[in-house]
C-alpha cells in the first residue's frame, strides 16, 4: 500500500474498454443439488424439519436461488423436508408451463403441484388440492418444526416476538400453525439472507460470472447515457440509451432531474433535462445495480454559485472517502470498520448519508449487509457487495460509484479463473485500472465488476473528466 499522501483530484482519462460478457450457462445441476444439500444441513442445525420457502415477482431470489425457477404473474411455496422426500414446488396456473426452467425439475429432483388459489383473482380454481392437504402430505403436522423463509427476518427489537413473525401471507401462515401448532412455525429467512452466515451471502464461481455479466450490461448501457446526455434532452429519451436487453430487472429504473429532484426513486417523467440540472440514474439486471449522479454540466461554471465548489467541497471528499473504503475491504474486516470511515469521512450533517455504507447483493438487489455502526461481522470470501454509499444535500445535490464488487479468497479465484477464464481477466483489467489509473488500492481478493469501475464524471456532459487519487 503506497504511503504517499493522495487527495481526489479531476484528471482528463477516456474509459477504458473492458469488453461485453457473454451470458452464462444457467446453474448447474450439480450446483442446485449443493444448494439444497445446505439448505438442508442449515435446517437439521436449527432443529427444523421442514422449510417452506416463499416467492412471488418481487420476492423471487431465495426461491430462484435454492431451484433457477423465478415466479411469474403469482406466488410459490417451496417446501423442502428432511425425511428424504424430493422437495415439492407449489404453483398456480400461469407458472405451471414454466416449471422447466429448473434443472431440478427436468432431471426429476423437483416434484410440483397445482395449487389454483395462487393464480390470479377468477381464474380455475377447481382443480387443486386445499393447501392443508399439501401440506399434511409432506409430514407437516404435530412434531414438526416448520422454518418459514420469505424476504425478511427480525430481531425482537424490531417486534415483540421476531422468531414467530413471519412475513408469508397469513393464510399460508394460520394453515401451517393449525397443522403444526403456533411455537413450531419459525422464522427462518436467516439462513438463507444473514449477512453473517446466510447461504446466499457467499458466492460460488458461477454466481460471480453471471453477476459480472450482470453488472457489465447494466454499466454499459450506464455509460451509454451518460456518453449520450445533451442538455434539452427529455428524460425518456435518455432512458432509452440504457438499451435494456431483455434481461429481468431487480429494482426499477430511476432517472432523476430538476423536475423530479425531490422524488429519488422516480423514474423518467418525460422532462426536458436541461443544462445546469442535476441528474442521477440507476439501471439493474439482476444481480447488479449501476447508479451515477452528478451535474448536467461542462463544468463548475454551469452550477448555481453556490454548488461552483462542487468537486472540491462535495464530489471529492467523497471520492477521497470511497478510496479509503475500498483500502478497507477485505476478507475479516468487521462490517463496522467501514460503516465508522464513512461516518467520519463523510458526516451526516453535511452528506446527508442516510443508509448503510454498502450492502450485500445477489439476485435481488439488496439481501442484507454486514456494515453497519457496531457491527462485527466479518467480510467473508464469495460476498458480492454493492458499493452503495448514497450522499445527499440540498446544495450539492449527490455524487456516486455504485458498481459491484466481489470478495474471493484464492481458491475462490483460481476456481473463478479456471471455470470462466474471460470474466477473471476482465475483474483483473479492472483492477488494474483502478489501482494505477485512479490511485485506489485493492486487496487482492477485490475483484470490480462492473465496466464503470468507480469511474466518477462530476460534469457529465464532460465525461472523460473524472476523479482519480493523486
Amino acid at each position: 500500500m503506497s504511503t504517499v499522501a493522495k487527495t481526489a483530484r479531476l484528471v482528463e482519462v477516456p474509459w477504458p474498454e473492458f469488453g461485453s460478457a457473454e451470458r452464462p450457462p444457467p446453474p448447474a445441476l450439480a450446483e442446485l443439488r449443493q444448494r439444497l444439500r445446505a439448505l438442508g444441513a442449515a435446517l437439521a442445525g436449527a432443529g427444523l424439519s421442514h422449510a417452506v420457502v416463499y416467492g412471488d415477482r418481487e420476492h423471487f431470489a431465495n426461491m430462484t436461488y435454492l431451484t433457477h425457477f423465478d415466479p411469474r404473474y403469482e406466488e410459490a411455496l417451496l417446501i423442502v423436508g428432511l425425511r428424504g422426500a424430493t422437495p415439492l414446488l407449489v404453483v398456480g396456473n400461469e407458472c405451471a408451463g414454466y416449471l422447466g426452467v429448473s434443472p431440478l425439475y427436468v432431471a426429476g429432483e423437483l416434484r410440483s403441484e397445482r395449487f389454483q388459489p395462487l393464480s390470479l383473482l377468477n381464474q380455475p380454481r377447481e382443480a387443486s388440492r386445499a393447501l392443508r392437504d399439501i401440506f399434511a402430505s409432506e409430514g407437516i403436522g404435530p412434531g414438526a418444526r416448520v422454518g418459514c423463509i420469505g424476504w425478511k427476518y427480525f430481531a425482537d427489537s424490531e417486534h415483540p416476538d421476531g422468531a414467530h413473525a413471519i412475513d408469508l401471507p397469513c393464510y399460508m401462515v394460520d394453515t401451517l400453525r393449525a397443522l403444526a401448532g403456533h411455537e413450531a412455525v419459525v422464522n427462518a429467512t436467516a439462513l438463507m439472507m444473514h449477512p453473517g452466515y446466510g447461504l446466499r451471502t457467499a458466492c460460488s464461481a458461477a454466481e460471480i460470472a453471471y453477476f459480472e455479466y450482470a453488472n457489465v450490461s447494466a454499466s454499459e448501457g450506464m455509460k451509454r447515457m451518460l456518453f449520450g446526455l445533451r442538455p434539452g434532452m427529455v428524460d425518456h429519451e435518455l432512458a432509452r440509451l440504457a438499451g435494456y436487453n431483455g434481461e429481468p430487472l431487480s429494482c426499477h429504473m430511476t432517472l432523476v432531474s430538476a423536475a423530479n429532484r425531490d422524488l429519488g426513486l422516480s423514474g423518467p417523467v418525460g422532462a426536458r433535462i436541461e443544462r445546469g440540472s442535476p441528474l442521477a440514474s440507476n439501471f439493474a439486471y439482476w444481480g447488479s445495480n449501476i447508479c451515477r449522479a452528478g451535474w448536467v454540466a461542462e463544468s463548475e461554471r454551469d452550477l448555481l454559485p453556490a454548488a461552483r465548489d462542487y468537486v472540491a467541497a462535495f464530489a471529492g471528499p467523497y471520492f477521497d472517502a470511497m478510496a479509503g473504503w475500498f483500502e478497507l475491504l477485505r476478507i475479516g474486516t468487521p462490517g463496522g470498520v467501514l460503516a465508522a470511515l464513512i461516518a467520519e469521512k463523510l458526516p451526516f450533517e453535511r452528506f446527508g448519508i442516510f443508509l448503510n455504507a454498502g450492502h450485500l447483493t445477489h439476485l435481488d438487489e439488496w439481501v442484507s449487509s454486514p456494515i453497519y455502526p457496531g457491527s462485527q461481522i466479518p467480510l467473508r470470501s464469495g460476498m458480492v457487495l454493492q458499493v452503495d454509499v448514497i450522499p445527499s444535500s440540498p446544495v450539492y445535490f449527490s455524487t456516486r460509484m455504485e458498481d459491484g464488487v466481489a470478495l474471493a479468497d484464492a481458491p475462490l479465484r483460481r476456481r473463478l479463473e479456471a471455470l470462466y477464464p474471460a470474466c477473471y481477466a476482465r475483474c483483473q483489467q479492472r483492477r488494474t485500472f483502478m489501482t494505477e489509473v485512479l490511485g485506489i488500492e485493492l486487496a487482492d481478493e477485490v475483484l470490480p465488476l462492473a465496466n464503470t469501475a468507480t469511474i466518477v464524471p462530476p460534469f457529465l456532459l464532460q465525461p472523460n473528466r473524472i476523479l482519480a487519487m493523486r
